[in-house]
């Protein structure tokens, strides 16, 4: 395990970093990749404004009644100190993750992000993605996992589609962010016929821990699968060689992380012109590093076998190691 990665940013990509440094610069970007994300979630037939509207008017069931303050209350952990670099613009939303408008934004943003992946896919795209990841786990886990821990799972999507993966399973979501966690909360008691993947009935629901990905507080030694599921393109590289030696704490012997994100080495990236890609770069601040990272090295020497890295999509990739 001797290879190098170069972690300089391209020419091109460092002339972005510079004009993304000028605040009013990168404002209007990130002001314009949100425009655009909510026209091509409309061309598509996904009614971005009002599904929101909707999620934010909530209604209470006869089986559960609550209110957004409530379910925000019952997730948070008081005693979580963010860590620095979660504490930024993410997203095009000033208040990053921590806030109501982007947890609320969350699933329209991905339907309409992951509908061009493929040319029929539109709003079927999110799902074809997911399905192409959990593809490739079932071929190469050695046995169906009973215990998954979901880090960075966000609202609840990818936890969802795990557990209606390996049904049966025992799911746990990690995230740091407590209204991201409270609509994970609100989906499993109130709407989960309305999400593309929920779990049968006799399956247990998620549980859902307020916590950092790399100190989540949970037992070691206790789980099968750790996934991670487009979370490290938002981390720096000292977050992500954290994250992936929490996960190895967290594995029992032979237990594989598995990680679905962006491909660095995805010609879309390559050839993406520079106007788009500074559009993206304006709502991802840790994408040189993400592109920049040895996976392989720092899978190796937190602990793991070789990891493989498939293909899963024309610009996603998959990465499964086993605990060493």
């Amino acid at each position: 395990m001797t290879a190098t990665v170069n972690s300089d940013p391209p020419f091109l990509s460092q002339l972005i970093n510079g004009i993304l440094a000028i605040k009013p610069l990168a404002n209007l970007a990130r002001n314009r990749a949100r425009t655009m994300m909510i026209q091509r979630a409309e061309s598509i037939g996904v009614y971005w404004r009002d599904e929101v509207r909707q999620l934010r008017s909530r209604q209470s069931t006869a089986e559960f009644s609550s209110d957004w303050e409530t379910e925000l209350a019952q997730v948070s952990n008081p005693a979580l100190v963010y860590p620095d670099y979660y504490v930024c613009s993410f997203h095009a939303y000033d208040e990053g993750n921590l806030g109501w408008e982007p947890a609320m934004e969350v699933e329209v943003a991905a339907h309409a992000v992951h509908a061009r992946i493929w040319p029929e896919a539109a709003p079927k795209g999110d799902a074809m993605l997911r399905d192409s990841y959990h593809a490739i786990l079932k071929e190469q886990l050695t046995r169906p996992p009973q215990e998954i821990v979901d880090l960075g799972c966000s609202v609840g999507m990818s936890t969802f589609a795990l557990q209606t993966a390996f049904p049966g399973a025992r799911v746990t979501g990690v995230d740091l962010s407590p209204y991201f966690l409270a609509i994970a909360q609100y989906r499993t008691h109130t709407q989960p016929s309305q999400l593309e993947y929920h779990p049968a009935p006799q399956v247990p629901a998620p549980t859902w821990v307020h916590a950092a990905a790399e100190a989540t507080g949970l037992p070691a030694a206790s789980f099968d699968l750790v996934s991670a599921c487009l979370l490290f393109h938002e981390l720096p590289q000292s977050a992500a060689t954290q994250i992936i030696r929490e996960a190895r704490r967290l594995l029992r012997p032979d237990g594989y992380l598995a990680i679905m994100d962006m491909n660095p080495q995805s010609e879309v990236y390559g050839t993406m012109p520079p106007y788009i890609l500074t559009l993206l770069k304006s709502t991802e601040p840790y994408l040189d590093q993400y592109f920049g990272l040895d996976i392989a090295r720092t899978l190796y020497d937190a602990g793991f076998e070789p990891p493989t890295i498939t293909c899963n999509s024309p610009r996603h990739r998959t990465i499964v190691a086993q605990a060493r």
